[in-house]
C-alpha cells in the first residue's frame, strides 16, 4: 500500500503546477469524458484535479485491488466484516441476492419481513393514528429520518416525528403539540439495550399512559432482540426484525425503514429499494472504467492521499436533502474512520477526512467564505436535482444557477490586483445530478455513498463494517452514572473536577 500512495503522490507532485483552467484548456473533451450516467443519477469528475495520466494511474490501483472481485464479494455474501466475522447483506434487503446460501436466506428474510411491513403500515393506515414517533439512535435514526425529510409528502397518511437525543429536551419538544390518543411510536434498536432509546422510549411510554399498553397496539419495536422486546410490553406481532448481518447505517433498507414506509407508504418505500438495487447492479457489472461508485471511490483517495485533504465538503442543492450531510458523516466517517489494518497492524497513512457540509444557498452565506478564500483546499460533492417538484420556476432556476456558479467558481477563481478580492480558484469538486427526487434516485444516491465507502476500505485495507470506536465512551459514561449520583467518585481526577463543579452548579 506504501508504494500505492507514493506513486499517487508523485502525480500530485507533477500536477502540482497545474490549474483546473488549464487542465480543462488542455483537455476539452475531459468534460464529457470525466462524466457518467447510471439511470437518473448523472455524475461529473471533470473539477477534480487529476489528467488523464493520474487518472489511468488511479484505474490501474482498481485493478490490482481487484475492486471488481471485492464487489462480488460483498453482494454475494461473503465474509467481507472480518473483524466480527460476518457478511455485510445490505444489498440483500434490496435486490435479488446471488451468491452465497446464506446471501439467499438473507434474501428471503427480507422479503418476508417487507410483507409483514405492509400488514402493519396497512392496519395502522386502518386505526386512527396520526402521528408517528420513531426512537432510534446512529444508525436507527438518521436514515430514516433523511429519507422521510427529503420525500414526505404534505398530504401524507401519518406524520412521522424523530426522536433521538438523551436530552430530555429533545423528547419535551418532539412530543409537544401530540396527542397521545393520535399517536403511536416505534423503537429502533438492534440490541434493545441502547441507553438513549430506551430512556426515550420510557418517556414515550409514560407520556402514552394506557394506550402503551401490550393490546393497545401503539407500541412497537424493530430489534434482534425479542426477549428485551417483550419485557418492555411489545409483543411479537408488532416486533420487526433485524439482524447482525445489517449494520446499522446501513440498515434504512431494513425493517429500520419501518418509520420510512408509514411516512411515504409502502410502495415507495419499495421504489426507494429498487432505486438502491439497480446501483447495486451497475456497481457489480459495469466495467471499472464505467463505474460509479469506483470513480467516486478512487477521487476520494485521490484527494485524500495525493492531494491530502483533511475535510470533504457535501453540499445539497436541494432543501429537501438538507439532512444529507449529516447521515453521510456517519455512513462515512463510522466506516472509515480506522487506524488498524485487516491483519491489526497500524495503518500507515490517513483514512478518512473529516465529512462536513450543508444546503445551498444556505451555506453560501456561512461557510463558502472559507471555501473560497481559506488557506486549504477543500474537496466538495456537490448535489443538484434538475426537475423541481413545485411551482416557482424562479426560485428553481436561481437554485440551479447558483449551484453552477459556485463549481466554476471555485475551480476558476478570479484575479486581481487587490488581495482581498483575489479568489485563487483550483478548488476541486464533483457534480453529481439527480434528474428528479424521487425514492428511486435517491435510493441509488444513498446506495452510490455506500459502496464508495466500501471499496475505499478496500483500498485502505480496513474494514467498513465494524465501528468499536463508538464504545469506549459509553462504557465510560455507563461507569460514571454512579458518580453524578453521588455514590461514588471518578478515577480520573479532571473528571472530578468537573463533577464537582456540576453538583455545584446543580445546587
Amino acid at each position: 500500500m506504501a508504494g500505492l500512495l507514493e506513486g499517487l503522490e508523485a502525480h500530485a507532485d507533477r500536477l502540482s503546477g497545474t490549474t483546473l483552467p488549464a487542465l480543462l484548456a488542455a483537455d476539452p473533451a475531459r468534460a464529457g469524458d470525466f462524466a457518467l450516467r447510471c439511470g437518473p443519477l448523472y455524475a461529473n469528475f471533470a473539477r477534480q484535479r487529476y489528467d488523464r495520466e493520474a487518472l489511468d494511474a488511479l484505474f490501474a490501483i482498481a485493478e490490482r485491488a481487484d475492486l471488481a472481485a471485492a464487489l462480488r464479494q460483498l453482494l454475494a455474501g461473503e465474509e467481507v466484516n472480518v473483524t466480527e466475522g460476518r457478511a455485510a447483506l445490505h444489498g440483500a434487503l434490496r435486490g435479488n441476492a446471488a451468491g452465497t446460501a446464506f446471501a439467499l436466506a438473507a434474501r428471503a428474510q427480507a422479503l418476508s419481513t417487507q410483507l409483514r411491513m405492509r400488514e402493519l403500515v396497512d392496519a395502522l393506515a386502518a386505526s386512527d393514528v396520526t402521528d408517528i414517533v420513531s426512537i432510534g439512535i446512529g444508525g436507527s435514526d438518521l436514515g430514516p429520518r433523511l429519507i422521510v425529510d427529503a420525500l414526505a409528502q404534505p398530504d401524507a397518511r401519518f406524520r412521522v416525528h424523530f426522536l433521538s437525543n438523551v436530552d430530555g429536551n429533545a423528547a419535551r419538544r418532539v412530543l409537544a403539540g401530540l396527542d397521545p390518543r393520535r399517536t403511536a411510536a416505534i423503537m429502533i434498536s438492534k440490541t434493545f439495550g441502547t441507553q438513549e432509546t430506551l430512556l426515550n422510549g420510557g418517556i414515550v411510554r409514560a407520556w402514552l399512559g394506557d394506550l402503551a399498553s401490550a393490546e393497545s397496539g401503539r407500541l412497537y419495536a424493530v430489534s434482534t432482540n425479542a426477549s428485551r422486546v417483550a419485557d418492555f410490553g411489545i409483543p411479537p406481532e408488532r416486533t420487526l426484525p433485524m439482524w447482525d448481518w445489517v449494520g446499522g447505517r446501513y440498515s434504512l433498507w431494513s425493517a429500520v425503514g419501518f418509520p420510512i414506509a408509514l411516512a411515504l407508504g409502502m410502495d415507495r418505500f419499495e421504489a426507494l429499494l429498487d432505486g438502491a438495487a439497480a446501483l447495486d447492479a451497475h456497481a457489480l457489472h459495469a466495467p471499472l472504467r464505467d463505474n460509479l461508485p469506483v470513480w467516486h471511490a478512487l477521487t476520494a483517495i485521490w484527494n485524500r492521499n495525493g492531494l491530502h485533504a483533511a475535510t470533504q465538503a457535501v453540499l445539497p442543492y436541494d432543501d429537501r436533502l438538507r439532512l444529507l450531510p449529516s447521515y453521510l458523516q456517519q455512513l462515512v466517517m463510522e466506516s472509515l474512520g480506522k487506524s488498524a489494518r485487516l491483519d491489526g497492524r497500524e495503518i500507515e497513512w490517513h483514512t478518512v477526512p473529516v465529512w462536513w457540509g450543508g444546503a445551498g444557498t444556505d451555506t453560501q452565506h456561512s461557510f463558502f467564505q472559507a471555501l473560497h478564500q481559506g488557506t486549504q483546499v477543500v474537496p466538495a460533492d456537490f448535489i443538484g436535482v434538475a426537475r423541481a417538484d413545485h411551482p416557482f420556476a424562479a426560485n428553481h432556476a436561481a437554485l440551479l444557477a447558483n449551484l453552477l456558479a459556485q463549481t466554476e467558481a471555485l475551480a476558476n477563481g478570479r484575479d486581481s490586483d487587490d488581495p482581498h478580492r483575489r479568489y485563487p480558484g483550483n478548488r476541486p469538486s464533483t457534480l453529481l445530478l439527480l434528474d428528479a427526487l424521487t425514492p428511486q434516485s435517491l435510493g441509488m444516491l444513498i446506495a452510490l455513498y455506500e459502496h464508495s465507502v466500501y471499496l475505499q476500505s478496500v483500498l485502505w485495507g480496513i474494514n467498513a463494517f465494524d465501528q468499536f470506536g463508538v464504545e469506549l465512551g459509553k462504557q465510560v459514561a455507563n461507569a460514571l452514572l454512579p458518580a453524578l449520583s453521588g455514590e461514588r467518585d471518578a478515577d480520573d481526577p479532571v473528571t472530578r473536577a468537573l463533577l464537582a463543579e456540576l453538583r455545584g452548579a446543580a445546587s
